[in-house]
């Protein structure tokens, strides 16, 4: 049996936490430069206010009670997703994080020594007694039934947030997919779905009765793998160490746009920093290093430009000088003057999981002394809650910066910003 907890509107609810005054209160958090809307609360969806409404008509709108904004903090919410983890993991034998929000749990066992809906009940409390965030539980025999699980416990009130799909209730089973619209699915686009209803197939119970070997060959082994998991033939095992990734990408658009090459250089920097720390964080190191710029395509009465340039290096890397110096050599190669940059991003490439190789003779770039343990002392500063240490090529408060206008404090990571309590 597997097991799904997903934390019901979690960007929304962790800006709640901190701020009882909002409990019952309508809040949005926004995407990057306060763009659009990203996460609701549920007195947010109650006002009609729909995901991915731009914040220049939201904030134009008069709504029967104030709506909180916050611009989105993430580092407040990686802080918090990492502590509803490792709640999970005290009472899951074993588990798979499958998103900044959500679980797969191995429940094998745990029916045999209590209810799979009160152990759900279970894990809700002690996520909520530790974090002050509500899950939502979902239970069944592959993965793809225990999202839908999940799914209709968020949908239908009278679950109270926990639903089990157990071998022994197939009626509750069909049910609930009879019910579930084929796009909800997991693994189910809108595009495919689009496809499957032109065939009929609208429901999950109408794809359950679709012959395997149809699907297949109209559409992927992977959908196959969904109509078999939806008929309780577990497909998709517990992952739990997470595969290498192939690429690493760091890239923002710009709170303002960028027209001097200095300013841009200050940018690839620090994507580039970010990078490097993301390639440690997994372990490995890289010879490929491309940049990317372009302006923005929707602006008026300006010329287009966008392009991409990579540095090859013949030694592999994790060193954030080396990434840096690549990243900048890159960047000398397509930069253009007379455009107004909207956005930049740096890429990672081609991984091994060491740092050993043969030397050459013209290696422009040989491996630095000592660069394992200075990484090491960087990213332990950096991590420490205690202060940051960056490269001077990225500037110091740049006017570039992604916008944040109504940030909140950063609770859980920053000592100036923990919560005061007084009694008064």
């Amino acid at each position: 049996m597997f097991g799904l907890a997903d934390v019901n509107s979690f960007y929304a609810s962790c800006e709640k936490v901190f701020r009882p005054d909002l409990r019952a209160r309508p809040v949005v958090v926004l995407s990057n430069n306060d763009g659009c809307v990203i996460a609701r609360s549920a007195e947010a969806k109650q006002l009609q206010i729909k995901m991915g409404m731009p914040w220049f008509q939201l904030k134009e709108i008069q709504f029967p009670e104030k709506v909180q904004v916050f611009s989105s903090n993430y580092e407040l919410y990686a802080s918090m997703s990492a502590r509803v983890m490792s709640c999970l993991e005290e009472l899951a034998p074993r588990v798979e994080q499958y998103s900044i929000d959500e679980m797969f749990l191995d429940l094998t066992g745990v029916e045999h020594s209590m209810d799979l809906e009160d152990f759900g009940r279970q894990l809700r409390q002690h996520v909520y007694d530790c974090t002050r965030l509500t899950i939502g539980v979902g239970a069944g025999p592959t993965k793809t039934l225990a999202k839908s699980a999940q799914w209709a416990s968020k949908e239908w009130k009278q679950f109270r947030g926990v639903l089990a799909l157990t071998r022994g209730n197939l009626q509750r089973t069909r049910k609930l997919l009879s019910l579930q619209p084929v796009e909800e699915i997991w693994g189910v686009g809108n595009r495919i779905a689009r496809k499957l209803n032109v065939l009929g197939i609208r429901t999950a119970l109408d794809l359950a009765l679709t012959n395997p070997a149809f699907i297949r060959k109209n559409f992927s082994v992977v959908l196959e793998r969904t109509v078999r998991e939806l008929n309780g033939e577990s497909c998709i095992s517990l992952e739990e160490a997470p595969p290498t990734k192939q690429q690493i990408v760091c890239s923002r658009s710009f709170g303002e746009k960028i027209t001097e090459y200095d300013s841009l250089r200050q940018a690839i920097c620090q994507y580039a920093e970010r990078a490097s720390e993301k390639l440690r964080k997994e372990r490995q190191y890289c010879r490929h290093i491309s940049v990317f710029i372009k302006t923005s395509p929707f602006a008026v009465k300006e010329p287009y430009y966008g392009n991409v340039a990579t540095e090859k290096l013949l030694t592999p890397t994790q060193d954030t000088r080396d990434i840096i110096a690549a990243a900048t050599t890159a960047l000398e190669r397509i930069w253009k003057d007379g455009h107004r940059y909207a956005k930049a991003g740096v890429m990672l490439n081609d991984f091994t999981g060491s740092g050993v190789s043969q030397l050459q003779l013209f290696d422009e770039r040989p491996p630095r002394p000592h660069s394992a343990e200075l990484m090491k002392v960087l990213d332990g500063i950096n991590h420490s809650g205690l202060g940051q240490v960056w490269f001077a090529g990225r500037g110091i408060a740049p006017a570039w910066q992604m916008k944040r206008d109504m940030l909140s404090p950063a609770y859980t990571t920053r000592w100036k910003d923990i919560p005061i309590a007084r009694i008064s």
